[in-house]
């Protein structure tokens, strides 16, 4: 049986990403100060980025007037996961913990990290917010987010004069 996964409703989502650019910049300038390179500014933003921000892959299709966005998640309780919507946005969040303690034996290798998912959705067309969706099965997040009424494209026949 999936879960249910609640929404927030937000009303803008320039300061969550704001929050999170000024983590990886701030990150970036450490790995600059520890390597002392000149240049490589760039590659120290994509280092802090991979460090700091796991995205996971997804799909995003529409059909019969709505979006369906799947998420793979895997290794994230349903509870951990957040979904914040606008009518242009869907934002995914979640805190990831991982760590050894308690653990019986020797690790030999570990490619888990600790760290925060964020995933930032334009969407194409507005959707009605209030109707957004969330379930999460074996490590998969699906959201169903009807398109709304005035974003759909409507036939309309021309008049004879």
């Amino acid at each position: 049986m999936p879960e249910v996964v609640p929404i927030q409703k937000i009303s803008s989502i320039s300061d969550e990403i704001k929050n999170i650019e000024k983590r990886i910049m701030q990150r970036a300038f450490e790995i600059f100060q520890n390597n002392g390179v000149l240049g490589r500014d760039l590659e120290n933003w994509m280092q802090a980025e991979q460090e700091l921000v796991w995205k996971p892959a997804l799909e995003l299709s529409e059909r019969n007037g709505e979006f369906q966005l799947e998420a793979a998640v895997s290794g994230v309780d349903a509870k951990d996961i957040e979904v914040e919507v606008t009518s242009e946005d869907i934002i995914l969040k979640a805190d990831i913990q991982h760590d050894h303690k308690g653990h019986k034996g020797t690790v030999h290798l570990c490619e888990f990290r600790p760290g925060k998912m964020f995933r930032s959705i334009h969407l194409p067309k507005r959707i009605d917010s209030d109707k957004v969706k969330a379930e999460f099965r074996n490590g998969l997040l699906r959201l169903t987010a009807p398109i709304a009424e005035e974003a759909r494209a409507r036939k309309i026949k021309p008049e004879a004069a």
